[in-house]
């Protein structure tokens, strides 16, 4: 049985589940799940297209996950509290779990951006959104997305790139 992963024939997911108007800047993301197609449990892997203009995500930091990001090609703007960094291909970040300091790529570029995205897949991780009004709850209790007062947003839906 090989082990070989053949990435153009996974599916493609693209968009994000950020409620209205974070989901914006990231609707034009798609990722192919390589750590899944592989059967991986202790870590994700993702492959990571980002056209010009998308974003990662939104700035965010982890409370219990690592995360590592390699630049296979094009080119993006790290953006964190120090400020801002272009990365290119063959450049790599690491963020720790519980690091405050919030993170995320965006495609400035008038070209796709390739990246190779892992994290740890810890049990009761949540995520924090320095600079907007979002929390991924641990677990995604009570919900998937909440304000920061713990209220849950209430349309949470995939939005891409073609949604209204």
């Amino acid at each position: 049985m090989t082990k070989r992963i053949d990435i153009e024939s996974l599916p493609v997911r693209s968009g994000t589940y950020y409620p209205p108007p974070f989901d914006q800047p990231c609707r034009a993301r798609e990722r192919k799940r390589l750590g899944d197609a592989a059967g991986l449990s202790q870590f994700g892997s993702h492959q990571l297209r980002l056209q010009p203009g998308a974003w990662s995500s939104q700035r965010h930091w982890h409370t219990k996950s690592d995360e590592f990001v390699y630049v296979i090609s094009g080119e993006v703007v790290l953006v964190t509290d120090g400020g801002e960094e272009t990365l290119c291909a063959g450049d790599c970040a690491g963020f720790k779990a519980g690091d405050s300091n919030g993170h995320h790529f965006q495609n400035r570029s008038e070209e796709d951006a390739i990246l190779l995205e892992m994290g740890s897949r810890i049990e009761g991780d949540g995520a924090f959104y320095p600079d907007i009004d979002l929390v991924h709850p641990a677990d995604g209790k009570p919900a998937m997305y909440t304000h920061r007062d713990g209220t849950p947003y209430a349309d949470i839906r995939l939005r891409t790139s073609d949604s209204k």
